[in-house]
């Protein structure tokens, strides 16, 4: 056998290999592209279909069989405990819109109020759901940055309201403070009540959406910047507008 026979051998066993290797990376990109784009749309629906579920088995008992589609089809019919509960949520709003509805609602409380323990995990939820979902409510306004847990190491924050109450008042002496809601990855839910001085909070333009986005994200997912700047460019420049058509007005009406 010939030296060069040998060195062709050899270089025809590195192309085999290189094809391989190059198929092999383009199966893979092609398997974690397709993963990236289903794996969001099945867990969607996993959890949709799992609250459909949980909702309709809670439900269900509770409808009478006239009423309950299942009776009449060979079949289950999902999502019908969920329709069920939204109607007897939204005609239990309607009817503790009016002054009958608001007196049982209030003797209710009054009997709940009572019970050592029940009312003050009722007070607590109640108070968070009237601020969260209350039309004239305030939730967190923007986020924010600030330093924690010590200098030189930052932190998002969602930006709650000015301190007030007996806290304010405490620490007037000492500087001019907010309340601020410090996240935990990757579940923001939990995190920390801090109140901190307003020189020492700095406001970012994302949205909290995306600030939330990315303590889940544990800093995976970034918005836009430039982006950003654009979007509070043009909200900035409608209020202005909006601010000197106001201020015209006026003027015309008095000539």
């Amino acid at each position: 056998m010939k030296p060069s026979d040998f060195n062709q051998n050899r270089e025809g066993d590195a192309t085999g290999i290189g094809v391989k290797s190059g198929g092999f990376t383009k199966l893979r990109n092609y398997f974690l592209t397709g993963l990236v784009v289903t794996g969001p749309i099945g867990i969607t629906l996993y959890l949709s279909w799992s609250l459909i579920q949980l909702v309709d088995g809670w439900v269900k008992p509770f409808i009478p069989e006239v009423y309950n589609p299942d009776t009449y089809l060979s079949m289950e019919v999902p999502g019908v405990g969920l329709i069920a509960a939204l109607l007897a949520v939204t005609v239990i709003g309607f009817l503790t819109a009016n002054i009958a509805g608001r007196s049982l609602v209030s003797l209710g409380e009054n009997i709940v109020g009572r019970m050592p323990l029940v009312r003050n995990i009722y007070s607590a939820l109640k108070q968070i759901f009237e601020t969260v979902f209350q039309e004239n409510g305030q939730s967190f306004k923007k986020a924010a940055l600030i330093e924690y847990p010590r200098k030189g190491l930052w932190a998002i924050v969602f930006v709650a309201t000015d301190t007030k109450g007996e806290v304010a008042a405490r620490l007037e002496d000492e500087a001019e403070t907010v309340s601020v809601f410090l996240p935990t990855t990757p579940n923001p839910t939990s995190g920390f009540l801090l109140f901190v001085p307003r020189s020492e909070v700095i406001e970012l333009s994302m949205s909290v959406e995306d600030a939330a986005k990315l303590v889940i994200s544990a800093g995976l997912v970034n918005p836009e910047y430039p982006k950003i700047l654009k979007e509070n460019g043009e909200e900035v420049a409608q209020k202005a507008a909006k601010g000197g058509r106001e201020q015209a007005q006026p003027t015309e009406a008095a000539e």
